[in-house]
Parts: structure tokens; sequence; C-alpha cells
């Protein structure tokens, strides 16, 4: 099919759903939940990452002083951090492969 049936296919499509001929094509995702860490959660996940608290902070995208209140207890990581450190859990090789962290 030419990159103009492809087009064209497509606009006939959007003409019908506008319509009400052809109904949208939907597709329904269900988000895990967010997982929470303990302190030694996270000093663990870096060990097995082979991260300094400084490498490890670069990574996460945060200050050192963070990695060491996360640590520590004195503050939890929130949000796209836990998202971060459910991933590196998972596979402690994900910085590497992933690009973020160089060796």
């Amino acid at each position: 099919m030419s990159a103009f049936d492809k087009i064209k296919l497509g606009l006939e499509e959007a003409i019908a759903y506008e319509k009400g001929d052809l109904p949208a094509k939907t597709t329904v995702l269900s988000i895990a939940s967010v997982d929470t860490f303990r302190p030694e959660e996270i000093r663990e996940i870096r060990l097995q990452t082979g991260m300094t608290q400084v490498v490890f902070a670069k990574y996460m995208g945060v200050s050192v002083k963070t990695v060491e209140a996360w640590e520590a207890g004195r503050n939890h990581p929130e949000g796209a951090a836990c998202r971060l450190l459910s991933i590196t859990r998972k596979d402690p090789a994900f910085p590497q492969k992933s690009g973020i962290v160089l060796r």
C-alpha cells in the first residue's frame, strides 16, 4: 500500500468516525501501583548496581543529600523515583543497558 493510499484510508476512517459510522479504536491500559521502599531496600538496590551514593544520585536525578536521606530514612522517594527504583530492583543492569550510566 502506498503512502497516499494509507493517508487516504486514514482520512476516510476519520470521516466515518466523525459521522458515527465507525467506532473509535481504543486500548485499555492498567497501571501498576507505585512501590514504596524502605531505607534498607534503597541501599540494597544501590549496592546491587555497584554504584556509590554520588553516582546513584546522578542516575536517579537527585542530590547526594537526597540519597543519603532516603537510605537513612529521613526522607522517602516519590513518583518517578519510585518507578526507577522498581525497574532497577528488577534489573540491576538497567542503568547500563539503558545508557543512563556509562562505564
